[in-house]
């Protein structure tokens, strides 16, 4: 029998849960590597997905704290459209992704594990992503760090920015 050992995941699994919205708190502490933000927009910003389902995992969120799509404002709701594009070019830069999986989980029933502040995922995907493993073994590997992929995609980031001259 092989063994899949993922140590980083036992501490999930025992912390206790965050109390706050991470949405509201994390980009007020200024500790945007600690806290994986990636990029700061006006009213939005781009942070990734500290339990990803695949590496590159990243969420757009308004700073403002609103639980319902429908509450965002224009200028949000645009700023996050165009930070979700910013993000493609940088992923494609960065990882090279077969295809990407986008949206809004709205309300638990939906999938949302924090729902009162709403969110948009960008979820990249490659050819055989999917294999035996979270099918049979109910396990999703993930082959690199949090910290690698922020730095990857930060440095992506730049580029595309100075490339667009953002």
């Amino acid at each position: 029998m092989k063994v899949l050992w993922a140590p980083w995941r036992i501490e999930y699994i025992r912390s206790s849960k965050y109390d706050g919205c991470i949405f509201c708190d994390f980009p007020k502490e200024k500790r945007d590597r600690e806290r994986l933000i990636l990029y700061r927009g006006k009213h939005s910003f781009i942070i990734m997905n500290n339990y990803p389902y695949n590496p590159g995992h990243v969420m757009i969120a308004p700073y403002r704290h609103v639980g319902k799509w429908e509450e965002l404002t224009d200028e949000e709701l645009l700023e996050i459209m165009k930070l979700s594009q910013l993000m493609i070019r940088a992923l494609r830069k960065a990882m090279s992704p077969d295809g990407f999986n986008m949206g809004v989980n709205i309300g638990r029933v939906a999938g949302a594990g924090i729902d009162d502040h709403v969110h948009f995922h960008i979820v990249p995907r490659w050819n055989g992503d999917t294999n035996f493993m979270p099918v049979i073994a109910n396990t999703k590997v993930i082959p690199e760090s949090l910290e690698e992929a922020y730095d990857e995609l930060k440095r992506a980031l730049e580029e595309v920015l100075k490339e667009e001259k953002v």
